[in-house]
């Protein structure tokens, strides 16, 4: 980064500085908590549609490399990428077409190796589309097609498409499951100005109580091995102390271009948020606006991050986070090596095989308890971009609506009724698509808001191109929407 630090921050330690390695080390680990509860959220999802819910080794594996990886990628990304203090970690825009890929033909009865290859194969080329597009500096010229009302359906369509893992999970056991989704609406919601771990931490604090007292309905006899909500904790003693992740320890990964095409959807809108952040960040630490070159480099940089999640293994990419930027102002430390010092301790933990076998610990109910959390907050976060835009408008309104509806609607017809045709791999790709919600929105809104006539001001560009995005808040840190001045 070039230029001299903004001097409206107030910041006690600016985007270059050094503070100690003891505070760096505690603020670091500040930042690690952050981004944790959005981290393990996604191996747990994962986990059915891979075929490792009821293998705790193999799912504590992932957990361990999913944050493994993430210091890699944020080592990356803020030495050599756009150098900004933010965290890179896995990305809710891959679970849907992800879990398609899982649910593509051939792998209803394949292990769970077939199919993280396949998923594997998918991200690794996906990687390449998106470092070709960060590094030649395409992303940055593509971004003038794309507005407020194609990012609004694409990233709602992310967490609207994740209903089946809501209260079809909490509802295994709903006095449990319940009990998760009204802790973290007090801690997020009515306790968050009161301290300030509430405001931080209300996903891990509600996960956490939730937790306890499934552990001691188990502990007292209550709740019995076959019950929903049971606290199995023989699963964190087999584990091992140290795992280290290593490269294709899933085995060598397989391509196919229809799991392909669908992973990159979900490329696009991580690409999408991930600019947004970079304005977000930048404004927090003190940073100057990131150029055309800044975006260009971070974009590349987190198509490395990709390559990498997708050489070992994660089942993920990985993108930046909008949860330490709400850390960075509440702490006005925008210092990048602190980051650097969080992303050491994922490697650390990542490392720790005990640590990801907790995590396996907890019962179905809570874990779906929480997604009905955080999955409406992400819906709510696409469609917070619709600030900018004129909602009085009948031409937005009807894009909008359409690109929703066909969003939802048309992954239900392609399941019921696949596309069948030679080239058998063209009609792969069309399913995989079609079966993508955020990709059928994304398709449909970025053609018509092109095509149909209307004002930049109409259309909320007025406000996107000058930089003012609606940036994704910290879901898991403080549920606030940045934005950027």
């Amino acid at each position: 980064m070039s230029g001299d630090a903004q001097p409206d921050h107030n910041l006690i330690y600016g985007i270059e500085d050094k503070p100690p390695p003891g505070l760096s080390l505690a603020l670091g680990f500040q930042h690690y908590l952050t981004m944790f509860g959005s981290t393990v959220a996604i191996p747990l999802i994962m986990a059915k549609p891979l075929g490792i819910d009821k293998d705790p080794e193999q799912l504590a594996a992932l957990i361990g490399t999913m944050f493994f990886v993430s210091g890699i990628a944020t080592l990356l990304q803020t030495t050599w990428g756009n150098r900004l203090p933010i965290i890179q970690g896995g990305t809710f825009s891959f679970l849907t077409p992800a879990i398609a890929v899982c649910g593509m033909a051939g792998m209803a009865d394949a292990g769970f190796e077939v199919r993280m290859q396949a998923v594997q194969g998918a991200i690794i080329l996906g990687s390449l589309v998106e470092i070709v597009l960060g590094f030649s500096g395409l992303v940055g010229k593509m971004t003038r097609f794309v507005g407020p009302i194609t990012i609004a359906p694409t990233i709602a369509l992310i967490g609207l498409s994740l209903y089946p893992f809501g209260a079809p999970e909490a509802g295994k056991h709903w006095p449990i499951g319940g009990l998760t989704i009204v802790l973290i609406i007090l801690f997020s919601q009515v306790l968050r100005r009161t301290h300030r771990i509430f405001e931080l931490f209300p996903v891990l604090l509600g996960m956490g109580g939730a937790w306890i007292v499934a552990g001691i309905c188990t502990s007292t006899g209550y709740f019995g091995p076959e019950h929903p909500a049971y606290t199995d904790m023989s699963k964190l003693a087999a584990a091992p102390w140290i795992r280290v992740p290593m490269p294709f320890q899933w085995g060598l990964p397989t391509f196919s271009v229809a799991a392909t095409v669908g992973i990159i959807a979900g490329y696009i809108a991580s690409m999408v948020e991930s600019i947004g952040d970079y304005y977000a960040c930048a404004r927090m630490a003190g940073a100057p606006v990131p150029s055309g070159k800044t975006i260009s480099r971070g974009i590349g940089m987190e198509g490395v991050g990709c390559l990498i999640a997708g050489i070992f293994g994660t089942g993920n990419g990985t993108t930046s986070y909008s949860e330490n930027i709400g850390a960075i102002g509440l702490t006005r430390v925008g210092s990048r090596r602190v980051v650097q010092y969080g992303a050491g301790i994922m490697l650390v933990l990542g490392a720790v095989a005990k640590f990801g076998a907790l995590f396996t610990t907890i019962p179905q109910p809570i874990v779906g308890g929480m997604y009905c959390a955080l999955f409406g907050m992400i819906a709510a976060v696409g469609m917070s971009n619709l600030q900018f835009v004129d909602l009085n408008s009948a031409r937005n309104l009807f894009i909008l609506g359409f690109s929703f509806f066909m969003g939802l609607s048309v992954p239900v017809y392609v399941k019921a009724h696949p596309i069948a045709f030679d080239p058998t791999w063209l009609a792969d790709v069309l399913n995989t698509l079609g079966m993508t919600g955020m990709a059928v929105g994304a398709f449909i809104a970025v053609i018509l808001d092109n095509i149909i006539p209307g004002t930049d001001e109409e259309r909320g560009l007025t406000h996107w191109q000058s930089g003012e995005q609606a940036v994704v808040p910290t879901v898991d840190a403080h549920h606030e929407t940045h934005h950027v001045a």
